[in-house]
Order: C-alpha cells, then sequence, then structure tokens
C-alpha cells in the first residue's frame, strides 16, 4: 500500500479507495471581477496554487484516483441560498446579482465556471454544492460510498473557509483526510498557516498534511 510522508505521520492509502477532491477553483474566487474581488480581497494570491492542482489532477487521473471538482453555485432562483448567506457582507453586488462575471455564484453563469486550466476531464466527477462544506445538501456522501472511498486528498478554495469546513465534515463522517498544502490558498495567507497547524494538531485531530510532491513521491 503506498504511503505519503506528511504531517503529524504517514498516510498510508490505497489508490482504489482514494478520491482528490478539488474544492470550489471556480472564476468567481480566482479572477478580477468575481466574487472574491468583490469582497475586497486580492485575488492574485490565489493563482500560485493553479498549476500545483493541474499537477495534483493529472496525477491522480493517471493513477486512476477518483478525482470530484465541487462547485459553489446556486439555483438561479436562488431557492437554495439562505436569505442568511446572502445578507452577508451588505455588497452592492451580492450572490444571485449581476456582476462582471455574470450573476455572482449562480449555476449556468461564466463566474461559476471553472477556471480554464481546471476544466473537468471525461471521468472526472462534478458536484455543484449550496454551501460551504461539500456534504451539505449534496450528494457526495453517497457518491464515496457507492465507489468505496474512504481516503480524500483535498486541495482547492479557500483554506479556512470551504476546504476546512469540508476536511471537517468528513472526518465527521470517517474519511481519512489529507490537505494538500500546496494545493489549496487563502486570501489571507496567515489562515491558511493557522487551519494547516489546526489540521495536523494533537495527533492528527482532522487529518494530515504535506506539499504535493509528498503525493508525486508515493504514487511515481
Amino acid at each position: 500500500m503506498p504511503v505519503i510522508h506528511a504531517r503529524p505521520g504517514d498516510f498510508p492509502f490505497d489508490p482504489a479507495r482514494t478520491a482528490v477532491l478539488m474544492i470550489d477553483m471556480q472564476r468567481d474566487f480566482l479572477e478580477p471581477g468575481g466574487f472574491g474581488a468583490m469582497l475586497g480581497n486580492d485575488v492574485s494570491r490565489l493563482a500560485p496554487i493553479v498549476p500545483h492542482c493541474v499537477r495534483l489532477l493529472a496525477l491522480a487521473r493517471t493513477a486512476g484516483l477518483t478525482v470530484i471538482h465541487t462547485q459553489e453555485a446556486h439555483d438561479p432562483s436562488l431557492a437554495d441560498c439562505p436569505p442568511s448567506k446572502r445578507a452577508r457582507g451588505a455588497l452592492p453586488c451580492g450572490i444571485g446579482d449581476a456582476g462582471p462575471l455574470g450573476r455572482v455564484l449562480v449555476a449556468g453563469e461564466p463566474g461559476a465556471d471553472f477556471i480554464p486550466a481546471l476544466q473537468p476531464q471525461p471521468g472526472d466527477i462534478v458536484l455543484r454544492k449550496p454551501g460551504k462544506g461539500a456534504f451539505h445538501a449534496t450528494a457526495l456522501d453517497a457518491i464515496l460510498h457507492a465507489r468505496g472511498i474512504t481516503h480524500l486528498l483535498i486541495g482547492g478554495v479557500t483554506t479556512e473557509v470551504c476546504v476546512q469546513s469540508t476536511m471537517r465534515e468528513a472526518n465527521d463522517r470517517g474519511y481519512e483526510c489529507l490537505l494538500v498544502t500546496d494545493c489549496t490558498a487563502s486570501y489571507f495567507p496567515e489562515f491558511h498557516a493557522a487551519v494547516i497547524e489546526m489540521v495536523v494538531a494533537q495527533g492528527g485531530i482532522v487529518g494530515w498534511a504535506t506539499p504535493l510532491a509528498a503525493v508525486e513521491g508515493a504514487l511515481a
């Protein structure tokens, strides 16, 4: 069984029972004019992880791992968007409103689409989610169980919001989770660093963490 060298200890995994979960690599979060930028963030801070994510997904497909992309996007009616979420931030252009990349975080709009470098490929799974965590109001748990998945390699954005929420949800459901540290990022580098320490603290209370090079070494 391959082993990934990680913190707080080695992460053994069976590739046939492992999935890569790529969280919300969407134009609305990574490109100028998207929701992330409208929140006042410097979206350029997320760009460095893109080539790492491309490498991780290519490696996963070659090794036969399940690849799942999550997409935070709401129904055009916004029936699946709680009023409290839409009101958060008191923005002049919020969820569902028309922005430079179309209606913000609405399925089918340009901003909700994945960035060009990380478009899903044939055989990948795309999972639309209405919340921060990928298990909330989705079929993710059923999909993983149907495929016999027990281990997750997690990347995407942002580290402290949707990535961490998903990782904690997965941990509570019994999945073994590894955060690929240079395949995830935050608009706030200090938040990214803090989440890594939270994950691996107390003997890996939430899971494991390691850079992409360690994953590549295990699957070489």
